[in-house]
């Protein structure tokens, strides 16, 4: 998946596949996840937010089935 790169105390980069409704995200640890049934809003508001750690406990964390991929 080709994730995009933000500038976060938290999170080193982000994607998202529509096909699959995934969203995969690489953290500062170097740990990438993946958030499954993720609905497309849902990337696009955190591709807007002003922080994305926040967004990520907010609206992420513990809201969908999720993997440790790498």
């Amino acid at each position: 998946m080709i994730r995009e790169y933000v500038e976060s105390s938290m999170i080193t980069s982000f994607g998202f596949d529509p096909s699959i409704s995934t969203l995969e995200i690489e953290f500062k640890s170097g740990v990438v996840w993946q958030y499954f049934d993720v609905p497309d809003s849902v990337y696009y508001e955190m591709k807007s937010a002003a922080s994305f750690g926040k967004f990520f406990h907010a609206n992420i964390k513990g809201q969908y089935a999720e993997s440790q991929v790498g």
